[in-house]
């Protein structure tokens, strides 16, 4: 008989043995004073920018205490861990208890690398999150009767070891966990996993480095002791770093194109490609964990079920028997996604982006292990199927060398492009670059496409829209996507239609009394070199010369077709009449505009001079060579 009992008073003090009654809440009985000893195993840096970001765990190490006999009901206590931001763990039962995917684990369940009793065990989630789950010393399915001399007929069943967190605000709380200290021999641990929290909330969400701290709160307050009541749980860092590339040489900046010149998709339409560079080497994270560098669930979700594994993947520790439908606790909806809003995109112009990271815009970055790789998918809050890397990528592709492109849908101006993090390495801060083409049919005499700055804005995704309203993104009872971010971009020109223009500058004119200046331009946008025939007016713009007064007002031309010559009197184009001496400069808005002048005497009796006006290297356009303006 005594042996019988020994044996059952050492397996209590390795693991929490229990049986199946009613739920209770609250704390029953004594049991003594456990000393716990607090650590986060790991404090991760967290993107500034994010609202649903994976803190480090909290870890109990407990000791001591009374022994608790066998069939004796263990003490139960609630345990709530405050941030100062709002905790964002994804709720997955809003309908009555906020239960969510914040797990407290007891004794390592299911380690593969902790011996023990405890870690040998399956993880079995208590069902009622709101009270918690009432054990009892011995794994008997009924506490034990006074006298009875044994239980050797009795049937054991394991306790529940997990235990899921119910959100309020800036807290999570743990109701009902049963505390069974392990008195003088081994240790009791408490894991705390899955919380996330609203980094966008540490520092502003700038630049400026924060932290994200942590309390743990007991009721009772001496079902047992803690050595460190405040703690830091994750460092918090801008993730994010975006640019624009001319080529993968570097640089960068806007491309210009001319209205008067078409451009087509894999050859003159190049607009360069847009980079997306981490901050840290874990600011992009695929889904799920990667094995030997590749994603490690590609038909169906396997699970990241060890606790204390460090994934370094959006999802976290993940347990399949706490769902909400086909909701997994603990996994992400997708991997780190990455968004080009296109804005200021005028009719008539198409955007086509490469659908997957390029090293060129014909060349693909290789998917050798260790290098980042990324995928266009649809939209930004389509999830992918429950657990498989089947990701919902566009089907209507073409291709610029070896890297496919797929067409932006543009909405009033307006396009988004998306990529989703397949692969990554956590070793080192690493880029994303991806091609962007234009295409337009020109129309100058139509205006089309209109002139001025096709801009960009390049975040994360996804970002407050129409999948949810910023001012609900902290909330997770509102929002049920993971992960989601704030956004931190602006706009930025990639590039400029221009309206194809020639300056000329007429360095003097006179239509003083007794002189006129004979005016001509000519359009010779029709020539043998295959330019766009263009029409367009000249705005004649005035500056007298030496008088110190007001200018004339300019003059605009009618429009002046491609292969004609417009002329004019000075006295009729200018504003000033009679009396006028100075320069002039034409604004012509068509490609290739050349000037003559002609000062006489009235009526050419005496005094005949001309020159060429000379054109002004601020147009744009190319005929035969780089800059056909600057060679005159």
């Amino acid at each position: 008989m005594a042996d019988f009992r020994r044996l059952f008073t050492v397996l209590a003090l390795v693991a929490l043995f229990v049986g199946l009654a009613s739920a209770q809440g609250g704390v029953n009985g004594g049991g003594g004073t456990m000393a716990c000893s607090t650590t986060t195993t790991v404090t991760p840096t967290v993107r500034s920018e994010g609202f649903t970001e994976l803190v480090g765990d909290i870890v109990l190490n407990c000791t001591g205490g009374n022994t608790l006999g066998f069939g004796t009901q263990i003490p139960q206590a609630n345990i709530t861990v405050f941030l100062n931001t709002q905790v964002t763990s994804r709720i997955l039962n809003t309908s009555s208890s906020n239960a969510s995917e914040a797990l407290l684990l007891i004794d390592e369940p299911g380690s593969a690398t902790v011996s023990g009793y405890g870690p040998s065990l399956a993880q079995i989630p208590c069902s009622t999150p709101l009270s918690g789950c009432v054990q009892f010393v011995g794994n008997s399915t009924t506490p034990p009767a006074i006298g009875v001399p044994s239980q050797s007929a009795t049937t054991f069943v394991t306790g529940q070891n997990v235990f899921q967190g119910v959100v309020s605000g800036n807290s999570v709380t743990f109701f009902g966990v049963p505390i069974l200290p392990p008195s003088t021999t081994g240790s009791r641990i408490f894991r705390i996993t899955n919380i996330r929290a609203n980094a966008n909330g540490i520092s502003g969400g700038g630049p400026t480095p924060g932290s994200i701290t942590g309390s743990i709160s007991i009721s009772p307050s001496n079902a047992f002791t803690i050595n460190q009541f405040t703690f830091t749980l994750a460092a918090v860092q801008a993730g994010l770093t975006t640019s624009l590339r001319s080529s993968t040489d570097g640089g960068g900046g806007v491309v210009n194109f001319n209205q008067c010149a078409s451009t087509s998709f894999n050859t003159s339409g190049a607009a360069g490609i847009v980079r997306f560079s981490e901050n840290f080497p874990t600011a992009f994270k695929t889904r799920t964990a990667l094995v030997n560098g590749n994603t490690s669930t590609t038909s169906g979700f396997t699970g990241q079920n060890i606790p204390g594994q460090v994934y370094n993947s959006e999802s976290g520790f993940t347990q399949p028997g706490i769902t909400n439908g086909s909701v997994v606790a603990g996994l992400a909806d997708w991997g780190t996604r990455l968004k080009a809003v296109f804005t200021n995109i005028p009719s008539g112009v198409s955007i086509y982006v490469s659908t997957v990271n390029v090293v060129g815009l014909t060349t693909a970055a290789t998917t050798a292990v260790g290098n980042p790789t990324a995928v266009q998918v649809i939209t930004e809050t389509v999830p992918d199927a429950n657990g498989t890397l089947a990701l919902t990528t566009p089907t209507n592709t073409t291709s610029a060398g070896a890297v496919p492109y797929s067409q932006v849908t543009i909405v009033n101006g307006t396009g988004i492009a998306v990529w989703e993090v397949t692969q990554n390495n956590y070793t080192t801060n690493q880029n994303l670059d991806f091609g962007v083409f234009i295409s337009y049919s020109a129309s100058p005499q139509t205006n089309t496409p209109a002139a001025g700055p096709l801009s960009v804005n390049l975040s994360y995704a996804p970002t407050p829209t129409a999948a949810f309203a910023a001012a609900s993104a902290t909330d997770p009872t509102k929002v049920g996507i993971i992960p989601r971010f704030a956004d931190t971009s602006s706009a930025r020109t990639f590039a400029q239609i221009n309206i194809c223009q020639t300056v000329l500058l007429f360095p003097f004119v006179t239509t003083a009394t007794g002189f006129e200046t004979g005016l001509a331009i000519a359009n010779t946008t029709q020539d043998p070199f295959g330019t766009n025939a263009q029409t367009g007016a000249c705005t004649f713009n005035w500056y007298q010369a030496g008088t110190g007064g007001t200018n004339p007002a300019a003059s605009t031309t009618p429009a002046i077709p491609g292969g004609t010559v417009y002329s004019t009197l000075a006295s009729n184009a200018t504003n000033a009449g009679a009396n006028f001496t100075g320069y002039m400069f034409a604004v012509c808005n068509f490609q290739y505009a050349h000037g003559y002048a002609a000062i006489t005497d009235v009526g050419a009796r005496g005094i005949f001079t001309s020159y060429l006006a000379l054109v002004v290297p601020t147009g744009s356009g190319t005929r035969t060579s780089s800059a056909e303006s600057l060679s005159h």
